[in-house]
């Protein structure tokens, strides 16, 4: 008998700040937490600048343009 394993879908396809946490929604239909203290330029933002983001590289990616942050889904899987 053979099995495969099935891969994740790890890309981003919403994002939500609180003042606390990063929240993204992964199209495998997971959301993941990160303390916003392990992103100092988003935990300085204002809820405005937190809530202006584009998703980038097909969703491989988050960027905050008028916070000059860029985050990959795959950092923030790694805890980084």
């Amino acid at each position: 008998m053979s099995t495969s394993a099935v891969k994740p879908d790890t890309r981003a396809v919403d994002v939500a700040c609180s003042d606390t946490h990063l929240y993204a929604t992964l199209a495998d239909g997971r959301v993941i937490a990160i303390p916003l203290s392990r992103h100092p330029r988003l935990r300085a933002g204002s809820p405005t600048d937190r809530a202006t983001w584009q998703l980038i590289g097909g969703g491989s990616g988050i960027h905050w343009p008028t916070l000059d942050e860029d985050l990959s889904v795959e950092g923030l899987l790694e805890g980084r």
